[in-house]
């Protein structure tokens, strides 16, 4: 009895497991069944991978062939194994040495042509195979670009079944369509992340005014501190938020990956490649709850608040987002993953992500200064801010007003230029580096995640005065004394002081109770 075998790539969220698939050719009616928990898709993974086999000149058995891939007890979805389940016929039947894929990768789907065409999730699939040892893999050439980017894994491309056949040694008859790139090994230098290059989204330095904005959003990134700005229409809030990825710290290698990897699962990795700019992430305010969290049949795939993990995610006028949406960022902006649960199991996405919300004053947009050009009612303006419950802005360290800019300022009457983001980026890198220094030993690496114990315990009972007061005037909750206090240490990092005084406790507190 011979059987064929092939290893494939399941992923569960961007959790990957390694599929065994094996092959039986035996006697009996002519038939073919897949086993092991297939879903809808890859039970119709019989018809491509027969009609694609028979591309090739393979004559098919005319007896039962069965598929089984292992674990058993694990779901499989998706047409990313149509190859290796054809590798595994072919190489139960003979068209190919039974034990030639027993150490390779084998993914991809096939057309009724046998064209193999891309699939998505290529890089988790390979970081997952280079930490088990898996030193090869075979892939379609369509993702050429992709697996390029990733070092320590020989990958070969194919655009056929019928090269995958001659590849293992086997002879195949076929015609493929023109194409740019042969087949074969990916050639590349399978460089792992690059140089931090600026994003598209424009500069500080284009932002006209709004200097304590600015300031905030400074410290916001140098903190890791979640932001909401208010203020009437016109006044820069969104040309302030899309610039905040341009003043925060480049990510790291492992965080580089961590964003790689979901966005190759969402197909949107070409477009980005591997790079050290933080994700911005803007969903329109009429985003539905699975937008936003996550959502699908079967298994769920990521929502914004995936997408924006080690970035911002930026919610323009706010309040207008519906109030069940809004309830979704509870968890995560605690906890830093969305779990999702679906009748086929629990999904779990990485969401650590930085919030920054833009909002109005009121439904009109014109209640500042006298107010006298807003035509809102009273209960109309609490109804529409009221919106933003109270759990939400909890969360939310530093709340400011951003008001109309009175006046342009040339910039020949400055005396100094004004600041671009690299000035601005400077200052925050240097005092993330002594955050991280400080919290080294407990794992934390910015004032965020800094426990409130801790800083309790880390600061004199005068620099805490202000906010006891402001704790028996019930301007601050208990969580929001901690943001305050961490708002403190941030100021306290900026300044390049060992603690916080009295000053950065004031002005902590300052930023979180504006509104």
């Amino acid at each position: 009895m011979v059987i064929g075998n092939a290893l494939s790539v399941g992923l569960i969220g961007l959790k990957a497991f390694t599929v065994s698939i094996q092959a039986f050719v035996s006697p009996g009616l002519p038939y073919f069944s897949i086993i092991g928990l297939p879903d809808a898709s890859l039970s119709e993974a019989r018809e491509r991978v027969k009609s694609a086999c028979q591309a090739t000149g393979f004559r098919w058995p005319e007896t039962r062939v069965t598929v089984n891939m292992s674990p058993a007890s694990m779901p499989k979805r998706g047409s990313s194994h149509d190859l290796a389940i054809a590798a595994s016929v072919l190489s139960a039947a003979g068209a190919i040495p039974h034990d030639c894929l027993i150490e390779t990768i084998t993914m991809g789907e096939v057309n009724l042509d046998g064209t193999v065409l891309p699939i998505n999730g290529v890089l988790p699939i390979l970081l997952h195979a280079r930490e088990r040892g898996i030193r090869r893999a075979i892939l379609p050439a369509g993702n050429m670009d992709e697996a390029n980017l990733i070092s320590g894994v020989e990958v070969s491309c194919v655009r056929h079944v019928g090269e995958l056949v001659e590849l293992m040694g086997g002879r195949a008859r076929y015609s493929l369509p023109d194409v740019e790139r042969p087949a074969g090994e990916c050639e590349g230098s399978g460089a792992e992340p690059g140089a931090f290059t600026p994003p598209p989204s424009g500069d500080m330095c284009d932002v006209v005014g709004q200097p304590y904005a600015k300031w905030a959003l400074e410290v916001a990134a140098a903190g890791g501190h979640h932001v909401i700005m208010v203020g009437p229409p016109g006044s820069g809030k969104t040309m302030l938020a899309s610039r905040m990825p341009s003043i925060m710290c480049p990510l790291g290698v492992p965080e580089q990956l961590e964003v790689a990897s979901i966005r190759s699962l969402c197909g949107t990795l070409p477009a980005y490649g591997i790079c050290d700019v933080p994700p911005f992430e803007a969903p329109h305010h009429t985003s539905s709850t699975a937008a936003l969290a996550g959502g699908g049949s079967g298994l769920a795939t990521p929502g914004a608040i995936t997408r924006a993990h080690r970035g911002v995610l930026f919610m323009d006028e706010a309040p207008e987002f519906s109030s069940r949406a809004l309830q979704t960022l509870r968890e995560p902006l605690e906890s830093g993953y969305v779990a999702l649960s679906r009748a086929k199991g629990t999904t779990y996405y990485p969401a650590a992500f930085q919030l920054v919300m833009a909002a109005n004053a009121c439904p009109c947009g014109m209640s500042y200064g006298t107010g006298e050009r807003c035509t809102c009612t009273p209960q109309e303006r609490r109804r529409y801010f009221a919106r933003l419950s109270g759990p939400i802005l909890d969360r939310v360290d530093i709340q400011v007003e951003v008001p109309p800019v009175s006046r342009i300022i040339l910039d020949e009457e400055v005396s100094e230029p004004r600041e671009t983001s690299a000035e601005i980026r400077a200052r925050v890198i240097e005092a993330r580096s002594r955050a991280a220094e400080r919290y080294e030993q407990y794992g934390w690496v910015c004032n965020a995640q800094a426990s409130g114990r801790w800083m309790r315990d880390h600061m004199s009972r005068y620099s805490l005065d202000p906010i006891n007061r402001a704790l028996e005037s019930q301007r601050l909750s208990l969580r929001g004394a901690d943001r305050a206090m961490r708002l403190a240490w941030t100021l306290a990092d900026l300044k390049g002081i060992p603690s916080p005084g009295r000053e950065e406790t004031s002005q902590g507190i300052a930023l979180r109770t504006r509104l």
